[in-house]
């Protein structure tokens, strides 16, 4: 764990990946994560060229606590399999991004817990 000005919150990192070879979708050009954690500035994912995946480690997210993201699949909100659950968007940033599901428009969860 990382301290920061002298608080115990501490940083986290995570990987983000994106598959869509699982998903059978077509090959995208462009993969990008954006959250609360980026101040919903884009950061890429990198392409796999030998199994077409896409993944990105994200170091020094704030610690315990829940942020809000998405995956930007060619620049549009796409779903994330892998998040830890879903919130309603706050603001207008937040809803820019959302995707719309049966309950409304909605982000994804990451809760960035550290020990």
């Amino acid at each position: 764990m990382v301290k920061r000005n002298g608080d115990r919150k501490g940083t986290y990192s995570k990987v983000f990946r994106y598959n869509p070879v699982a998903s059978h979708e077509k090959q995208p050009t462009q993969v990008e994560v954006v959250g609360s954690f980026t101040n919903w500035q884009p950061i890429p994912l990198v392409r796999n060229p030998q199994d077409r995946t896409w993944q990105v480690s994200v170091d020094s997210i704030e610690g315990n606590k829940t942020h809000h993201y998405m995956l930007l699949v060619d620049g549009k909100p796409h779903v994330d399999k892998m998040c830890d659950g879903y919130v309603a968007p706050h603001g207008e940033i937040e809803s820019r991004y959302a995707i719309t599901t049966a309950r409304g428009p909605r982000l994804f969860l990451l809760f960035a817990q550290t020990k």
